[in-house]
């Protein structure tokens, strides 16, 4: 499995969100680190397909993601930077309504569910509402939700913002899972410490461009 970017650019008005994007991501985890404002969510906005390019083209095994369409969302897991969820419902009855929007079989759905909300540290709140959940609680439930069609590619958008440290750990030990399965993970932060604890791979935007990409092994904080 191979995602390239060939000089991907997203513009708005004048502003250039992405300018002129080469990148390439196989599996493994690659921590996308900038200021707000470097265009990292609009990254991976275009790499889940919910924007179109202004210019470039985006591939995944060659082929066009826009004209794979379905096919290619369906190897997708996206978890938002503003995640919405339904706070009447429970965990379980969450997780099949998604499965549901996504398509997936009714049986497999229920499955799946059981195992990804033991996956999460959930198994024991299937029933609870998620109103009332805490932060790191509904963000774990969010990457749930993000797996629920045994995707390739993960993208996760600020996985800890807003959640306490506790929450965290829970969030990094998932991600560390995730990648363990053979995944492509790419996840957004601020935060230069988590981005050198988690990542493989650490990509530095600024100004809608990746002005670094290193693998961690080679990287210090100096460099960054």
């Amino acid at each position: 499995m191979e995602l390239q970017l060939d000089r991907v650019t997203k513009q708005y008005g004048t502003k250039l969100a992405v300018d002129r994007m080469n990148l390439s991501m196989k599996a493994g985890v690659y921590g996308l680190l900038g200021a707000n404002g470097a265009g990292k969510t609009t990254l991976m906005r275009l790499l889940c397909d919910i924007l179109n390019p202004t210019s470039g083209e985006i591939r995944y095994d060659g082929q066009n993601i826009h004209v794979m369409g379905e096919e290619y969302r369906s190897l997708l897991g996206y978890l938002p930077q503003n995640f919405g969820y339904y706070p009447e419902f429970t965990a379980e009855k969450f997780m099949l309504y998604m499965a549901a929007l996504k398509g997936l079989n009714r049986s497999f759905a229920k499955n799946r569910t059981e195992e990804l909300l033991r996956l999460v540290g959930l198994e024991k709140e299937h029933r609870k509402k998620i109103k009332t959940f805490s932060g790191g609680m509904k963000r774990r439930l969010g990457i749930a939700q993000a797996m629920l069609n045994e995707p390739e590619i993960l993208i996760l958008d600020e996985p800890t913002r807003g959640i306490d440290v506790g929450a965290k750990t829970d969030v990094y030990h998932l991600i560390g899972k995730m990648a363990q399965q053979g995944l492509a993970v790419m996840f957004s932060s601020s935060e230069l410490d988590e981005v050198m604890a988690l990542a493989d791979r650490i990509l530095v935007m600024a100004d809608g461009r990746i002005t670094a990409d290193l693998p961690r092994h080679a990287v210090t904080r100096e460099q960054l």
